[in-house]
């Protein structure tokens, strides 16, 4: 096979691993728009803690934030943000101007193959015109393209880019037999080749559609438990002694995968006047868990006899799930902006999300464990190892006196360890 020099754009949680597994055995260009993230991988340090540092120094990865580098490379790899807008629908912005880019910095005979999330057809359609216009070439002569849907799983060290099976496509046969190629000589689990980019576009969506609809079942399931008073974790084990059950947990569906890609889709489906039912039916109820989980929790306080009005509540986590620093698209915020809707102070604290971060996407002021004033409730949001790790001995002395409420999202603590003087509500 030919040795290919491999570039990637985009050095975020899914262009780096990519970019240090092909680092191991190809030259690789590493680009990125953020002159901060670059400096910072040119040191080896990874801020998204995916990569660690002896990965990073062992792969042959020139990082850069100069696009004209790209220009060395013929075959590059496209691996940026796909997010929404505020009206749930796709934002291509990232990946037009990654189009645009590449294409005014590619060499004849360059394969681009796309990663990002998007609807089928918005390669061939989309970005393959941007390629054209900004590199003056035709793509099928002069350049040719592909994708292959990212499947990394943030914070997960043991599903990983070199032991997922990859799926990979391309615009015709020869390109499609290249692409498996030259991702097979990295992913040890093998390849699979799709018959076409639309269907490879199109397995990456349903896959996390799917699995924001198992998980909005499950939420509705707890919603419908909790007002007939019964414990939604102890249904779930009680039937998942049976041996086709399928284990999904109710929860707060952030991130920049589950609760983004079935808008792609719906969007592609209304586009051809198609109104998707279920998707969408599914996308409501994950969206709403927040206030529904708010709301809970406040009824509980008025049980315990606290007043709504000026109470504090602390809540532990503010990432989109554990043990990752990532704050996009969490929903954790909907939970504090109901709880303020009540006349609520909320202190928030997570020691593994960046405070200025936060503050600049959220308006939330993190603090420290020590910094936290006795709450009158606790919603424990995400299952960080550090508070599972602690356990009831280290959340419940967060509480007046020890006393009062904890909304356990997760269901990390135990219910039978529940001090006296508290209520543990689990979702």
């Amino acid at each position: 096979m030919k040795k290919r020099r491999i570039g990637v754009v985009g050095l975020g949680y899914v262009g780096l691993p990519v970019a240090v597994a092909f680092g191991k055995q190809y030259p690789v260009i590493g680009f990125d728009i953020n002159p901060e993230r670059v400096a910072c991988l040119i040191e080896h340090i990874d801020i998204t803690g995916e990569v660690a540092q002896e990965e990073l120094s062992k792969a042959q990865i020139t990082y850069t934030a100069n696009a004209e580098k790209l220009a060395a490379c013929d075959f590059i790899i496209v691996a940026v943000p796909t997010p929404i807008n505020k009206v749930n629908q796709p934002d291509l912005t990232p990946l037009i101007k990654a189009s645009e880019m590449v294409g005014k910095h590619i060499r004849p005979g360059t394969i681009i193959v796309y990663e990002s999330t998007v609807y089928p057809g918005a390669t061939e359609e989309v970005c393959v015109p941007l390629i054209e216009k900004h590199s003056g070439f035709i793509c099928g002569k002069d350049f040719f393209v592909g994708y292959s849907p990212e499947r990394i799983n943030p914070g997960d060290k043991k599903h990983t880019f070199e032991t997922i099976t990859k799926v990979v496509s391309g615009q015709d046969k020869e390109t499609l037999a290249v692409i498996a190629d030259v991702y097979g000589s990295v992913v040890k689990a093998g390849v699979h080749q799709a018959s076409s980019i639309k269907v490879a576009e199109a397995a990456k969506v349903i896959e996390n559609t799917q699995r924001d609809l198992n998980i909005a079942l499950m939420n509705e399931l707890a919603i419908i438990f909790n007002k007939l008073g019964i414990n939604t974790q102890e249904v779930l084990k009680a039937a998942g002694t049976k041996w086709n059950f399928i284990p999904f947990y109710p929860g707060l569906v952030g991130g920049h995968c589950i609760g983004v890609d079935p808008y792609y889709l719906t969007y592609k489906a209304e586009c051809i006047g198609y109104h998707p039912e279920v998707i969408l039916a599914g996308r409501r109820i994950n969206d709403t868990m927040g206030s529904f989980i708010a709301q809970s929790l406040v009824k509980k306080m008025i049980l315990k006899g606290v007043t709504i009005q000026g109470a504090r509540v602390t809540v532990l986590g503010m990432t989109f799930k554990e043990n990752v620093p990532d704050i996009r698209n969490s929903r954790v915020i909907d939970i504090i902006q109901e709880l303020q809707e009540f006349g609520i102070e909320v202190q928030v604290t997570d020691n593994m999300a960046n405070k200025e971060d936060t503050f600049r996407e959220y308006g939330v002021s993190l603090l420290s464990v020590n910094e936290l004033q006795p709450a009158d409730a606790i919603v424990l949001a995400v299952a960080h190892k550090e508070y599972v790790e602690n356990g009831w001995e280290g959340i419940y002395p967060l509480l007046v006196n020890q006393k009062g409420v904890i909304a356990d999202i997760k269901s990390v603590l135990n219910s039978f360890e529940c001090p006296e003087d508290v209520i543990h509500w689990r979702l």
